[in-house]
């Protein structure tokens, strides 16, 4: 039998309602209580006194921790490469940025940080000084213990340059500190109903196809495995059935476990952002993926 899932909540499907209605208690609380063993968070957004959280703050943040038996998976974070409209950072600014969040992320107890590198177009092509970023940390991020893992998001799909510089940049240094992390939204094959807060509109399509989904085949998920540290379960909207309306979790379960992957399916909720509705999509999707896991080993679909 392959190795099982595990399974986490990225704190962000909790947007709206996190700092607003939700403190961090509470979504260590929501996130528990779906079964999950791994939180996710965005370091800009979710940790309070971003970069130099107070003792305060530490001290809070492992107690819940320790409370909820919850462990740090994934650090999300962003090398900002336009925080001036007349700057673009150098590769030494761009490789301090890099440094510090993988320095807080130990800090916090974390095993992969996702780097958010400036994009140059709409497919999401990185700036061309993101490498020299990653390879002046790789020796830090292996004393840390720390994977980096970009993301492989729509409307990138996984045969793609992005994706193929990410993976010649693995093979080259013979790294294990630096691996894929792939967005379960490239899989969606559905259109959107939603986005945020808003009903999309045939404008809205028109101006950003990935609302459409870019229904990238589960099955190349396979030759990229070796590659993959993390994975991202991103999701919009599933009904009373458990039937997700955008993304076909059989086939992507199939394909994944198929692989060998073994590591977190960590949930992302992208979805209506109605107050509370997360919370109760979280667990649906929790669920779905557990059952489909336990079908998948017991036979019931190849």
């Amino acid at each position: 039998m392959p190795g099982q899932f595990k399974y986490g909540v990225s704190v962000y499907s909790y947007t709206d309602d996190f700092g607003s209605v939700m403190t961090l208690e509470d979504a260590f609380d929501h996130i528990a209580d779906t079964g999950a063993t791994g939180i996710e968070i965005l370091g800009e957004g979710q940790i309070e006194g971003f970069p130099n959280p107070s003792t305060a703050w530490l001290d809070r943040w492992f107690g819940l921790l320790d409370r909820h038996k919850l462990e740090p998976t994934n650090m999300c974070s962003w090398v900002d490469m336009r925080l001036t409209l007349s700057h673009y950072l150098t590769v030494e600014e761009g490789a301090a940025e890099l440094e510090r969040d993988l320095r807080l992320a130990h800090r916090l107890g974390f095993k992969f940080l996702r780097p958010k590198f400036g994009v140059t177009s709409r497919d999401l092509i990185p700036e061309t000084n993101w490498e020299a970023y990653v390879e002046r940390n790789l020796d830090l991020a292996a004393k840390l213990d720390i994977v980096i893992c970009p993301e492989i998001h729509s409307p990138t799909p996984i045969n793609h340059p992005v994706t193929q510089g990410y993976i010649d940049l693995i093979e080259r240094t013979g790294s294990d500190h630096f691996r894929l992390m792939i967005d379960t939204g490239i899989f969606q094959d559905r259109p959107l109903v939603h986005w945020g807060s808003h009903q999309v509109t045939d404008e809205m399509r028109e101006h950003m196809a990935f609302l459409n989904g870019i229904a990238v085949d589960p099955e190349e998920f396979i030759g990229i495995a070796k590659y993959v540290g993390f994975v991202q379960a991103k999701f919009h909207d599933i009904d009373d059935e458990l039937v997700d309306q955008q993304i076909p979790w059989r086939p992507v379960i199939s394909a994944i476990k198929r692989s060998g992957y073994s590591g977190y399916m960590s949930s992302e909720y992208e979805g209506l952002r109605a107050p509370w509705r997360a919370i109760d999509q979280v667990r649906r999707q929790q669920v779905l993926l557990r059952q489909l896991e336990r079908e998948y080993d017991d036979g019931g679909f190849a």
